[in-house]
């Protein structure tokens, strides 16, 4: 049998993932996809074993935005949601470069270009939310700002800084910190996510193999809490993070107790969003398509505020 492939963002997140394979004997390949949430769902959807992937660990909203535009589409989606990895809400920084003199406070972003990883991406979904947030939604689906995909983070960086081929762009603040204190982006604001942040996917959520991944993330969870001085050493070594943003990193998450298992409700209060955003159609459907594992505890679980 072929060994599982994982797919995953390379960022401090990840810590506890790789604490379950290099500790718990984690049998998989692990893929890093730098360019974000909306890279994973495209190789959890190419059906290529040398180019997809069975198992992804990405952003809450790209999952259910891809999920619901292939509802949309009258076509059968590829992957579930099988697990929940971190609860707590994700921080996206808005950020330009440092020497722009054009953008300056999120409240002149109307008609700026935002700069995307790639379309369908957590990047790309939060544009919405964010046009949502200030009023900015001329009508549903529309774009609130011209959007430009452009790539990875570095490429992200240089759209705002040397070429100027995008205003702004936004991206977790942790991992945005670095370049706004070397000189190169300038933080002009940040978002919020009204949900959990991180999500567990997977092509066949009742094989065994991710049954097993299940247990070896839960042990990883459990190592990461117990062993922070190894995680933070992870975390300055592996990326590029300060041992001072590495604990404040860690006091802000919350990675779930056991993260098997996805709560309906939360699903649909988060499709509900991306509906009123503009991110997905009113035939996009919700929870009875999207969870394949369903949380033990998911009537409890409806959003951060609850956790």
């Amino acid at each position: 049998m072929a060994r599982l492939r994982i797919g995953y963002i390379p960022e401090h997140f990840s810590t506890p993932i790789a604490f379950a394979h290099k500790h718990f004997g984690l049998d998989a390949d692990l893929i890093p996809f730098p360019t974000g949430t909306g890279a994973l769902a495209g190789a959890l959807n190419n059906p290529d074993p040398k180019k997809g992937i069975q198992v992804a660990v990405g952003l809450t909203e790209g999952f259910i935005a891809d999920l619901g535009k292939s509802k949309s589409a009258g076509e059968k989606a590829a992957y579930g949601l099988v697990g929940t990895y971190v609860e707590s809400p994700l921080c996206w920084a808005i950020s330009t470069g440092a020497k722009r003199e054009d953008v300056n406070d999120v409240s002149e972003l109307k008609g700026k270009k935002v700069g995307v990883s790639r379309i369908g991406s957590g990047s790309y979904v939060m544009s919405f939310v964010l046009g949502d947030q200030r009023g900015w939604l001329e009508s549903p689906g529309k774009e609130p700002f011209p959007v430009v995909p452009i790539g990875d983070f570095a490429a992200l960086r240089k759209s705002v800084g040397e070429d100027r081929s995008s205003d702004f762009f936004m991206w977790e603040h942790f991992t945005t910190k670095h370049f706004w204190d070397n000189g190169e982006l300038k933080r002009i604001g940040e978002i919020y996510t009204p949900w959990p942040s991180w999500m567990i996917v997977a092509r066949d959520a009742q094989s065994q193999e991710v049954k097993t991944l299940l247990e070896k993330i839960n042990q990883g969870v459990q190592y990461y809490r117990e062993n922070k001085d190894e995680a933070v050493e992870y975390i300055t070594t592996a990326m590029h993070y300060s041992k001072e943003d590495a604990h404040e990193w860690m006091k802000t998450v919350k990675f779930a107790e056991d993260v098997t298992g996805v709560s309906p409700k939360m699903v649909d209060s988060t499709a509900a969003t991306l509906r009123k955003a503009g991110v997905l159609k009113d035939d996009a459907g919700g929870s009875e398509h999207m969870v394949t594992l369903k949380r033990k505890d998911s009537d409890q679980v409806a959003n951060p505020a609850d956790v």
